[in-house]
């Protein structure tokens, strides 16, 4: 079974809109189904991406043992650490103070 995308359709005169499920070798509709004129267009959207989720495939049945922990202590460590309004942690401590080069007195 091929699946086929589905379009958005919108009458120009009636404002009739809908969903259509089409090849996408076929030609847009250009006649409206509710009023019959000749004033059909296809909406242009963002479209849809595919997503995998769940068992079943790949990604999320047959990772590591070291990919899932990894995530998971990730996971964990971006849900705990708290950030400010510039996007910098908010961890109080402060970096300590390197010299570059040392002092030749």
């Amino acid at each position: 079974m091929t699946s086929m995308p589905t379009y958005d359709y919108i009458c120009d005169d009636c404002k009739h809109e809908f969903e259509a499920f089409e090849s996408i070798k076929a030609d847009p509709q250009t006649t409206c189904p509710s009023c019959s004129k000749e004033t059909l267009r296809r909406k242009i959207g963002a479209g849809a991406a595919i997503l995998f989720k769940g068992s079943g495939f790949y990604l999320t049945d047959y990772r590591s043992d070291s990919y899932k922990k990894a995530a998971k202590a990730d996971k964990d460590s971006s849900s705990s650490s708290s950030s400010s309004a510039d996007g910098s942690s908010s961890n109080s401590g402060s970096k300590p103070a390197s010299s570059s080069s040392p002092s030749s007195d």
